[in-house]
């Protein structure tokens, strides 16, 4: 086993609660545990399975990798430690835009800080989406727990690993359709896996960040529609700018934020999310957690 450790400086303000919320999520704590004051997840990088221990202290993530094997992972590592605490996407730059603005100043005010936090990568935040379209958050977890059971691995701890996409290309559709997928999702999920284990489709992002490339391929494989890329490109990439106008909860959001007696269209609601480009994600995560607690803003309800 090899052992990399990391301590990662948080910024003022920072919300830790809102990271152990979003990664408590699956109770039964198959690829994910959680305390009151850190977290540990199993992840594959190149086919090697990854335990993270990520604990906060007032100012600082002590963070340790446990690598079953002597590969050269610390890069990619550090990158999933990047999207697990939520720091890709920096809050101030919207907090900024919206400080004089009548209906969002106030939702920022009343959670400042307030972060979007990722999937470990690409790949486990697109098949989520996959997973949890058109479901109840209950019943998407249930999935995706059966999913992390039949294709990921486990770390010589005893901690399932979410599966990369050479794992979930090996399943056969009815592995999932047995275990309570619909057959139009197994396939997407499928379909998927073998473009990206093919070489087909590829999931970097180039050097220039720039998404429009990624949108297209990803919008160009049966199944996959604007909501799941936005979401993609939201918990996979940390992109700042992700309209997520089909979201049900956002929409739900802007209708009350507007005081209005029904949610407005998807169509009214993207052209009102365009006044806060290039900064739309972090106005979506300031909607949703109008709805929800603080430390429960999701994007788990969807159209």
């Amino acid at each position: 086993m090899t052992l990399l450790h990391w301590t990662l400086p948080l910024p003022a303000g920072y919300r830790r609660d809102d990271v152990i919320a979003f990664h408590s999520r699956d109770g039964e704590a198959v690829a994910e545990q959680v305390t009151p004051t850190g977290l540990r997840k199993g992840i594959l990088l190149r086919g090697v399975p990854v335990a993270l221990d990520v604990a906060f202290t007032d100012d600082a993530a002590i963070c340790r990798a446990e690598i079953d094997g002597a590969a050269d992972l610390e890069t990619a590592l550090y990158d999933a430690l990047l999207n697990i605490l939520g720091l890709r996407i920096d809050p101030q730059p919207f907090a900024q835009l919206a400080a004089n603005d009548t209906l969002l100043a106030p939702l920022v005010r009343r959670n400042p800080g307030l972060r979007i936090v990722q999937s470990a990568s690409p790949f486990e935040a697109l098949t989520w989406a996959i997973i949890g379209q058109q479901i109840n958050l209950p019943f998407a977890i249930s999935l995706r727990r059966t999913f992390i059971l039949q294709a990921g691995r486990r770390h010589g701890s005893g901690l399932w690993c979410y599966p990369e996409a050479r794992d979930v290309a090996r399943l056969a559709i009815e592995d999932l359709t047995s275990r309570k997928f619909s057959r139009a999702k197994a396939e997407t999920v499928l379909r998927l896996a073998r473009l990206v284990d093919d070489g087909a489709l590829s999931l970097e992002l180039p050097e220039s960040g720039e998404v429009a490339a990624i949108s297209q391929s990803l919008l160009a494989v049966k199944g996959i529609g604007p909501w799941t890329v936005n979401y993609a490109l939201l918990r996979g990439y940390g992109y700042a700018d992700c309209s997520l106008h089909g979201d049900v909860a956002i929409r739900a959001a802007l209708q009350k934020l507007l005081g209005e007696e029904a949610k407005p269209d998807m169509a009214r609601t993207e052209q009102w999310l365009r006044q806060y480009a290039p900064h739309r994600t972090m106005a979506a995560a300031h909607l949703w957690a109008s709805l929800h607690a603080p430390a429960k803003n999701s994007v788990e309800e969807r159209e």
